[in-house]
């Protein structure tokens, strides 16, 4: 097999996995509220960030900002930790399914 051939399989290979990921990733956001797919999405363009700037970034309240997070960290598509420059808060981020 030429080099070119093995490049183009991985190639094809991370495609169908990011093909699989980004289904699989659709599939747990269908039965969320409109809320937590718009935090998802922010969180996808521009993470981590915390409560505080998802409801700047959203334009929603912090309480729905809150539930949506809840709603997306319950089937596992968001991660939570410590904020590094303040303990206090925590940064979200996407977690790829599993």
């Amino acid at each position: 097999m030429v080099a070119a051939d093995v490049d183009r399989d991985a190639r094809s290979d991370a495609v169908t996995e990011s093909l699989f990921t980004q289904s699989e990733f659709r599939s747990r956001l269908d039965d969320l509220p409109p809320s937590a797919k718009l935090v998802a999405k922010v969180l996808d363009v521009d993470a981590p960030l915390d409560q505080a700037q998802l409801a700047e970034e959203t334009l929603l309240p912090d309480r729905t900002v809150r539930y949506a997070l809840n709603q997306l960290q319950e089937v596992n598509l968001v991660s939570a930790r410590v904020n590094l420059k303040d303990a206090r808060k925590h940064v979200y981020e996407l977690q790829t399914p599993h």
